[in-house]
C-alpha cells in the first residue's frame, strides 16, 4: 500500500495556495529546497504530478486541482474542531480572518477594535482588505463585510452597523471654482472622482432615487481608485466630486473642508453586515467576535 504523509498533503496544500515554494516554505518552517524535495517524493509516490513549476510560479495540475478541492474541506474541518477545543480554556483563542473595505473597517471595526483585543488577548484578528468581492468559502475567511443587499441567501448574516446612504460631497475650492450641481443629471458637467472595485470590473455608477425613481449617473472622472478611503481623501483635496458613505466623510462634514449636496435623491438603505457560511460548530473566538461586533439597535 502507498503510505503518504499527512503534512506532505499538508505542505502541498500551502504550496498550491500561496503558488510559491518560497513563501509556503516560510510558512511551514523549512527550506524552499526541502519543500521541493519533498513535493517531488510525494509526487513519486503517488505516481502523479501535482505541480506545474516555472521559472516564475508554481501551479496545481487537473490532478493537484481534485486534490485539493477533495481535500482542503477536510483540513479546514480538522482545524475548526482543534480551535474548538479552546472551549477547554477559560478565554477564547486562535485567529479570525475576515475579508473586508478600508470603510468597513473605519465605521464598524474601529470603534470596537481596541476593546475587543484588551478582552480577548489570546484571541488575533486578520483583516484583509479587499474590494474584488471575495468568496470567503474558497478563501478561507471566517467571514466577510458587505452590505446586506448583496449578500446569498446561504449565508448568516448579521448588521455590523446601522442604515447608511453615500452623499455627494466636494471641497469648497472645488465649487467656488466649477460650481454646485442641483440635480444628479449635472454630475456629467463634473469632475467625478471614481471606483473601479476590481481590475476587470467597470467603475461604479452613483446610484440616485427621487420620488421612487431609481437611476445611475456617472460622471467625466479623470481618476479611478479602488478604495473608498482615497476618494475621501482626493475629494478633500478638491481633485473632484466624490460618492461616499455619508459618516466616513462625517469628520470632513464637521470641519467645514467638505460639503454634501444632492441629499434628497441619496436615500439610507440597509447598512453593512458581517456574513459566514453556516457551519456545524464556530470556534469560541469567533462567537465572541460576532457577539462584540454586532450592530445593536436602539430600542
Amino acid at each position: 500500500m502507498n503510505f503518504t504523509k499527512i503534512d506532505d498533503i499538508q505542505a502541498f496544500l500551502a504550496v498550491a495556495e500561496d503558488e510559491s515554494f518560497t513563501k509556503a516554505a516560510a510558512k511551514i518552517g523549512i527550506t524552499p529546497s526541502a519543500l521541493s524535495h519533498r513535493m517531488k517524493s510525494l509526487e513519486e509516490r503517488l505516481g502523479l504530478r501535482l505541480l506545474t513549476r516555472t521559472t516564475r510560479n508554481v501551479s496545481p495540475t487537473e490532478a493537484g486541482e481534485r486534490l485539493i478541492t477533495s481535500l482542503s474541506p477536510l483540513f479546514e474541518m480538522i482545524n475548526q474542531e482543534v480551535e474548538a477545543l479552546g472551549e477547554l480554556r477559560d478565554k477564547p483563542s486562535g485567529t479570525i480572518r475576515i475579508s473586508c473595505t478600508d470603510d468597513q473597517i473605519e465605521l464598524c471595526l474601529r470603534p470596537k477594535l481596541a476593546q475587543f483585543l484588551e478582552n480577548f488577548p489570546d484571541v488575533t484578528i486578520e483583516l484583509y482588505v479587499d474590494y474584488g468581492f471575495t468568496n470567503v468559502v474558497t478563501d478561507r475567511f471566517d467571514a466577510g463585510i458587505r452590505l446586506g443587499e448583496s449578500i446569498n441567501q446561504d449565508m448568516i448574516a448579521l448588521p455590523v452597523g446601522p442604515d447608511i446612504r453615500l452623499v455627494v460631497v466636494g471641497s469648497p475650492n472645488y465649487f467656488n471654482q466649477h460650481g454646485e450641481p442641483k440635480t444628479p443629471y449635472e454630475l456629467p458637467e463634473h469632475s467625478c472622482i471614481d471606483i473601479r472595485h476590481r481590475p476587470e470590473g467597470s467603475v461604479y455608477a452613483w446610484e440616485f432615487e427621487k420620488d421612487g425613481k431609481e437611476f445611475t449617473v456617472k460622471g467625466k472622472g479623470h481618476i479611478v481608485f479602488n478604495s473608498i478611503i482615497h476618494v475621501l481623501n482626493a475629494a478633500v483635496d478638491g481633485i473632484g466630486l466624490g460618492f461616499v458613505p455619508e459618516e466616513l466623510a462625517r469628520p470632513y462634514l464637521n470641519d467645514g473642508r467638505l460639503k454634501s449636496i444632492l441629499t434628497d435623491w441619496t436615500p439610507y438603505f440597509p447598512g453593512f453586515h458581517l456574513y459566514y457560511p453556516n457551519r456545524r460548530q464556530s470556534s469560541p473566538a469567533f462567537l465572541a467576535f460576532v457577539e462584540a461586533f454586532k450592530h445593536k439597535r436602539n430600542p
